[in-house]
């Protein structure tokens, strides 16, 4: 069964104390970095985010969410080829083409408006298709939830990334910072939604979205093992 992707996380979320959880052998060290990171994002990274949206008129807003997507296409579209789905790939490196060109380098989304879907895929999730298992929750510093295995895919994902391209330091560094304070501006109010232990939630959270990417949103329907909890 195809679920939309919000309905799924927003019901896992809800029922996050009853999620399916992998094995979390580095706990301690992962709560440690966790609590870092959540301070480095209240004194840090939230600030500016909140800056940037305040200061920033909507249509650059747009304009500058458009250019760090347009980014990904083609990481995306490469990792879609390398998962058997030829179509979607072809699809995602026409976007990152149409968009990098006539979009002025991304900041119009000529391809949606052409009827080119926008995907999401990357190394990660090209090596669980190949059968590699997740390995060990992992909570990277200032990068937040991974795994092991994703860990190890933003390697050879970095290296489709256009910004690393770049021959000139000063200019890549600019757009990356660009890159994550859009981010992060675009998940403001996150974290009204955590529900119970804050760790916990979003490692569940993290994990469950990972499973939902990696099959494209193919889950199987065990939602009646839910009805059981409340009916």
């Amino acid at each position: 069964m195809k679920v939309n992707k919000s309905v799924y996380l927003l019901s896992i979320l809800f029922l996050s104390s009853y999620a399916f959880t992998e094995t979390d052998p580095l706990k301690d060290l992962n709560q440690k970095t966790h609590n870092l990171n959540q301070t480095l994002d209240l004194q840090v990274a939230s600030p500016v985010a909140r800056f940037y949206k305040r200061i920033t008129p909507d249509f650059i807003e747009i304009g500058v969410t458009n250019f760090t997507q347009n980014v990904e296409d083609l990481s995306i579209g490469v990792n879609n080829i390398l998962q058997g789905k030829i179509k979607s790939g072809f699809s995602d490196l026409g976007r990152f083409t149409l968009n990098s060109t006539i979009g002025i380098a991304g900041f119009l989304d000529i391809a949606t408006d052409m009827g080119l879907e926008k995907h999401d895929e990357d190394f990660g999730q090209t090596l669980a298709v190949w059968g590699v298992p997740d390995g060990p929750y992992l909570v990277l510093p200032g990068l937040g939830p991974s795994t092991m295995r994703d860990t190890l895919a933003m390697i050879p994902d970095a290296f489709l990334t256009p910004l690393w391209l770049i021959d000139h330091d000063r200019t890549s560094y600019s757009l990356t910072a660009i890159d994550l304070i859009d981010t992060r501006a675009r998940y403001l109010g996150l974290e009204s939604v955590v529900i119970g232990d804050e760790y916990l939630f979003y490692r569940d959270a993290y994990l469950q979205s990972r499973q939902f990417e990696i099959k494209d949103g193919e889950i199987e329907d065990d939602f009646d093992d839910l009805d059981d909890l409340f009916f």
